[in-house]
Formats: C-alpha cells, structure tokens, sequence
C-alpha cells in the first residue's frame, strides 16, 4: 500500500485541546499506581510522567499547563488511594459520601501536582527556556517539590509518592542520601531525559539517564551502617483479629486471652503485638492482666511491646505502645505523635463528621515528635505506629536527635490495617516500610493484625513473613545497626537544595542563552 504525501497547502491537523489533554494526564497518573506494589510495573511510572511532561510542554497556556498537571494529580490520587472506600464505611459513612470524600481528597490532591506544572510552564515561558532544560531541570526538581510539599501542608499525605516505585530498582541506592522524595525527582528527570530521545541531543540526555541510573546501583554497594550488638531473637505476633469483633464488648475478652496466650507461649528477647491489640485502655483490664505479661518478662527476661491506648485522664488519651523489660524500673512508653486526620484527630469544625462516622478513639493527644527508643539488651527499638511509617523525615529526625533515638538500631512498626481489608494499601505499606529501611540503614520489625507482620534487614529485603490475613507467630533474628545515613543527618534538606540548584541552572542557562541570543 503507497501512502499519498499531503498537498502543500494542506491544513495543518488542530492542536490537542486542553480537554483532551487533562484526560490523558489524569489517564497516565491513574495508571501509575500499577508501578507500586503489589503489581510493581515500576517503568510504567516512568512512562506515566513522561506523558504529563509532554502534554504541560505542549499546552497551550500556563493556565492549561496548571490544569493538566491537575487531572494527573487527581488520577494519581483517586487511583492511589481508592482502599479508602473500603475504610470509610467500616466507619459507618455510607458507600456514597465515602466515594465523594475519596474524590474531594483527590481534588485536594491534584492541587499540588497542578502548581508543580503551573510553576514550571510559568518558568518556562518567563525564562525562555531551551526543552532540554525544561525536561531535566525544572520540571523534574518542580515535581520533587510538589511531592514534598504534599508531604507535610495539612498535616501531609505522601501516599504513594514515586520514590516508592523504586524500592526494588537500581533507583533504590538514592534512598540513604536522598530519601524518598530525591527518588522521585530521579525518575522525574529519567522521565524528561526520556522525552528527549527523538531531539538532537538525545545522546546527552540518554547519557544522564544511563549515569542516574548506573549512580544508584553503584550507591547500593556502600555501606552506610554498621552492625551493633548481638542480634535480637524476635517474636511477632498477627492475631488477625476481625474489626467487628475487637471493640465489641462481647468479644473483648477473646481478643485479650488470645494476645496473652500467644506472647506468654514462648520467650524471645522481644515480643511485640499490633497496634491496639489489647483495644481497652490499662484502667478498664480485668485486675492483674497487665501483671501477667510483667512476670513473664521477669522469668523469661523477654521484652514486650504492647499495642494499647493509654489514658492520662478522662479526656486525654493516646494511640501507644507500652513496653515491658526486665532491666526497666518502670514501663518503657511510646505516643503516636502524627495523627491520621478525622481518624484520630478532629480538624476545627469537623466534629460532626467525626461524631457520625462513629470512630473508636477518634480524638487523640498528640505524643512528642522526639521521644526515646526502647532499651532490648544490646540494642535500641524505636517504635513507630501505622501512619507514622509514612514520615520517613520525622523518623530520621528521631534517629539523628541525640536526646531521642540517635542510638536506635532496630525499628518497630505496630499497624492495624485491618480497616482497610485486602485491599492494595496492605503490599503499599510494606512497601513504605522498606523505603524507611533503605533511607536509613537500620532494620524494621513489624507486627500487624493482618499484616503485613514482617522482618525487614537494612538494605529493603524482606527477610520473614507471615501470610495476610491469617493468624500466627513469625519468629525472627534481627541484628541491629548503627551509624548515620547522608538521609539521617539532612533528611530533606539535600533534595530540596539540589532541586532549588536546578531552577537555579535553568535561569543561568536562560541569561546565557539572552547574552548569546
């Protein structure tokens, strides 16, 4: 078959309207979320903002590059975090208004991702600037900052932010030095590095990605942290026990003989449950429960982390873990201190949606943002709870804080994900959990209801696990690190200096380009 060329005088076929181009971006950011766990199809997060480039690059307006970068926020979003219409009715809020607040988040959401695409078409036009620039220097280190803003504006939400893609790619040797968010602005600029194969210098840009890429895997053999101790002997307990059944009065006391009978089975040098295993608060134990675990730990010497809430009085009371070691005078004590909005605290004015989605221990105080870590002989727990596996800074921060947890060498995570059934946010948040391994160099432990209930050494492998959804003990040898990772010291300071570096190249490129012009 021979192809006709067109008539000089043909007319040229119409630009993409702005319409057509936000539904492809909010197509591509929906897509993205197959690059995380448990599907892992990582290039197709590459491929995925590949696409949002091009079509901000193409667009028509800064107006229309703003709304682009919107829709693929809002599809990155709603297909992120979709689980959450599994949460919100546990709650008791009907399917609907849970499908309306999902969609209202992500159109809270796509906001960051439309100033990051708004601002970097804005630099563009303003500075003039050459498409090279614009693909591996403003729209990469634009992207980085929107993710990090996103990480901490109304308390942050960094659900599936793209360094997390990465965990198990030559990518993942970043997370030491840059963290999560230094990955993601990495594959934003793989990303505009691959836009640039079809132009004249494709072979620079293909050259920077080969060396992104080949940098990662060469970090990935450096040794930022140090054994520390004797390892730890580890028994992790997934009691899988239904929601319908942990806060009902009629159930309670199964849910407490079935934690007992499992710590108190067998010694370890430490034993944790979930977060909220023992669901009453330590006033409201039959006499002598608590008790019972102390003794143990004294014939045993085991140290035991307890997943519980802890009233300091009628109205305050804390989403925490209480720790029980024979060498402590008195219990070792742990406060969530990063709350999950709605669910454990109410934002001004929200009380009445809080009342009637009827949330148990739905008004929280707050634990401080720098608190001990647990003393297990030769080593030193730092706790984490659920949603705080999320804030790999704030964890870092507690690691480098001399008065905190500096000397931490083993992390501990205690999770009740059984809100959200089994649903992608489960493989998600191992998936965080490993990410906070990589950033800095120590081991994690987890214990969950449902999972997932694992051991993670310091390089982001899972060494132990247990099946989701199903009741049982993992037990585990963990040894300990120590040393500070580049992530530990700086946490996100680095990445946000090297992208503030880049726009800063970019308008140097810009006045030169005027100066030659």
């Amino acid at each position: 078959m021979r192809f006709r060329r067109a008539a000089p005088d043909a007319p040229a076929s119409p630009p993409r309207s702005t319409r057509s181009r936000m539904i492809i971006a909010a197509i591509a950011g929906g897509a993205s979320v197959l690059s995380f766990a448990p599907v892992g199809w990582w290039p197709l997060q590459l491929l995925a903002l590949a696409v949002l480039f091009y079509q901000v690059l193409r667009a028509e307006s800064v107006k229309a590059s703003a709304f682009i970068g919107w829709a693929f926020g809002f599809g990155w979003c709603l297909a992120g975090v979709h689980w959450l219409t599994i949460t919100l009715p546990r709650f008791g809020l009907p399917p609907v208004l849970a499908w309306i607040a999902i969609v209202l988040l992500s159109i809270y959401m796509g906001g960051h991702a439309a100033l990051a695409m708004g601002a970097a078409a804005w630099l563009r036009k303003r500075w003039a600037l050459a498409l090279p620039a614009a693909n591996l220097l403003v729209l990469p280190a634009c992207w980085a900052i929107s993710e990090w803003s996103r990480g901490w504006l109304v308390t942050g939400f960094s659900w599936a932010s793209a360094g997390y893609a990465h965990n198990v790619t030559p990518l993942a040797g970043y997370a030491p030095v840059l963290g999560v968010y230094g990955i993601g602005w990495i594959a934003a600029m793989s990303a505009g590095a691959l836009l640039l194969s079809m132009h004249p210098v494709r072979k620079a840009a293909l050259s920077l990605l080969a060396a992104l890429w080949m940098g990662g895997f060469a970090l990935q053999y450096v040794q930022w942290t140090q054994p520390a101790g004797k390892p730890l002997t580890a028994r992790l307990i997934q009691g899988n026990v239904a929601l319908s059944d942990k806060f009902n009065p009629n159930h309670v006391g199964d849910t407490l003989r079935q934690y007992r009978d499992a710590v108190t089975a067998a010694p370890a040098d430490l034993i944790a449950i979930p977060e909220t295993g023992i669901p009453l608060f330590p006033q409201q134990l039959p006499t002598g429960y608590l008790d019972s675990y102390g003794t143990f730990a004294r014939k045993t010497g085991s140290a035991i982390v307890l997943g519980m809430p802890m009233a300091d009085s009628p109205t305050s009371y804390s989403n925490s873990v209480l720790g029980l070691a024979p060498a402590l005078g008195k219990p070792y004590r742990y406060d969530k201190h990063h709350l999950v909005p709605f669910g454990e605290f109410i934002p001004p004015g929200f009380r009445w949606f809080t009342n009637m989605m009827q949330i148990p221990l739905g008004d929280q105080a707050r634990g401080k943002v720098l608190q001990p870590a647990f003393p297990v002989k030769d080593q030193r727990v730092l706790p984490n709870i659920c949603y705080e596996n999320l804030f790999g800074e704030e964890i870092a921060a507690q690691l480098n804080e001399e008065s905190a947890g500096s000397h931490a060498t083993v992390l501990l995570n205690v999770s009740e994900l059984a809100w959200y059934g089994k649903s992608v946010a489960i493989p998600q948040h191992l998936q965080i959990s490993q990410m906070r391994t990589l950033e800095t160099g120590r081991p994690m432990l987890a214990a969950t209801n449902t999972g997932p209930t694992v051991a993670i050494d310091p390089h982001g492998v899972v060494q132990a696990r247990l099946p989701y959804h199903q009741a049982g003990i993992l037990q585990a040898t963990v040894q300990g690190m120590t040393g500070d990772t580049p992530y530990i010291v700086l946490q996100n300071r680095l990445v946000l200096a090297l992208a503030a570096a880049s726009l800063l190249a970019a308008w140097l490129l810009s006045r030169r380009r005027k100066a030659s012009g």
